[in-house]
């Protein structure tokens, strides 16, 4: 037994919860069924990028996300509803995937209320960039354009949003496993334009997807260059697969403008 398991059973009978077997897909947290309508979720004591998931949860109130039904800072330990039946936007078609997207980024977008602990996109960014060895010329680029972007009207972002984190839930989606942060809404699209995992994004699929956020009122220049700053330090548009066609086409395109 691994040490998040160890708390998760520990949680568990605090809360007076059954817990399942864990969900094949939590490799970095331990997250598992609750009883029927609930999940328990776990993070490690390290990932600072989960330290207020709750927070967010708790602003969103089921208003786009799941709901966050309690929680134990001390411990990371969250019991979420449970998203029924729970399959992600990988299953759906094309336009349906981008459609709720961009209906569901919509509601999660708000202004933080006094006092709110998200750090800020802005201030973490200069890091995340520092941290990647390549000195190649789009690493320079992202550099160049997150020095151009200055700052901007903020709001709360999901700062992981793609497919595989937006669930069916009944007859809507609703998001899960923010990495929330105060940033502004176009600092969430660039993983949407990368997934579902085992797809090649494409100019044209790209293309059409930031042309349907544009259509929502983003910024299309924002939302190209943070592409290009998530892409090279997440490593969407970086490394071995840069020299494959389709990505480095799409590299190019984001960098033309």
């Amino acid at each position: 037994m691994n040490e998040l398991e160890r708390v998760a059973r520990e949680v568990a009978a605090d809360w007076r919860v059954e817990l399942g077997v864990p969900f094949h897909l939590s490799r970095h947290s331990f997250v598992a069924p609750a009883g029927d309508d609930a999940v328990l979720k776990i993070a490690p004591a390290e990932d600072e990028e989960s330290d207020h998931e709750a927070d967010a949860l708790e602003l969103w109130n089921g208003d786009g996300a799941v709901r966050l039904l309690r929680r134990d800072p001390n411990r990371k330990a969250m019991l979420l509803e449970r998203a029924r039946p729970g399959t992600d936007l990988s299953q759906v078609a094309e336009d349906e995937a981008i459609a709720v997207a961009v209906d569901i980024s919509a509601r999660l977008w708000r202004r933080p209320p006094p006092g709110a602990p998200f750090r800020r996109v802005i201030d973490l960014a200069p890091a995340w960039l520092e941290a990647v060895a390549d000195e190649s010329e789009l690493v320079f680029h992202a550099r160049r354009a997150l020095d151009a972007l200055g700052s901007r009207t903020t709001t709360v972002v999901h700062g992981d949003f793609h497919h595989h984190n937006v669930l069916r839930h009944g007859d809507r989606y609703v998001a899960i496993d923010p990495k929330a942060a105060i940033g502004e809404p176009e600092f969430d699209v660039p993983p949407f334009l990368w997934n579902p995992i085992g797809t090649t994004p494409t100019v044209e699929r790209t293309e059409r997807r930031i042309a349907a956020f544009v259509a929502a009122g983003l910024d299309d220049a924002r939302i190209r260059s943070w592409s290009i700053i998530r892409g090279v330090y997440l490593g969407f548009i970086q490394g071995p697969s840069i020299g494959e066609p389709p990505q480095l086409a799409v590299a190019r395109m984001l960098t033309a403008t």
